[in-house]
């Protein structure tokens, strides 16, 4: 088995960046919400969520359907960035733990993987709400996602 550093050294930054990019760009859901991608790396997925009026709850806090579908999204990106690039995932069950009201200018959701296997992959995601300098842990979610071959979907 390949060791961490090794795989770390194989990875390809600027392609990858791009397969994640393309999946938000193709994803209805992250366009309509104006979702954008952050940083990525091995295992690794940020991805922003700018404040708007539309994506709040009552009281004008960002709404916790807001932040769970970019959670899901920097997860499953996460998971993705180690897979082939003849395999896609798919969401198997999440689970989120709110800790604070998301107030900010912005959403974080940062994705990684705790552990990749063959057939499922386990992440972690953590969302923040980020108000100038002020970044607020507001959500621990855990997640897990399908590795599933390109040829087994049908089109």
């Amino acid at each position: 088995m390949q060791s961490k550093q090794a795989a770390d050294a194989d990875f390809d930054l600027p392609a990858t960046r791009a397969r994640i990019q393309a999946m938000l760009d193709e994803t209805g859901l992250m366009q309509h919400l104006g979702a954008r991608l952050g940083e990525v790396g091995p295992g690794l997925v940020q991805v922003v969520l700018p404040y708007e009026r539309n994506l709040t709850q009552h009281l004008g806090m960002f709404h916790a359907g807001s932040s769970a579908a970019i959670a899901d999204a920097a997860g499953g990106w996460a998971a993705l960035s180690l897979l082939p690039t003849d395999y896609t995932v798919l969401a198997v069950e999440f689970k989120i733990n709110y800790l604070a009201p998301a107030v900010g200018e912005y959403l974080l959701a940062e994705g990684k993987v705790v552990r990749k296997g063959r057939n499922l992959t386990i992440t972690q995601v953590e969302i923040y709400a980020v108000d100038g300098a002020q970044k607020t842990l507001t959500g621990l979610m855990q997640q897990t996602v399908s590795n599933v071959p390109k040829s087994r979907l049908k089109s």
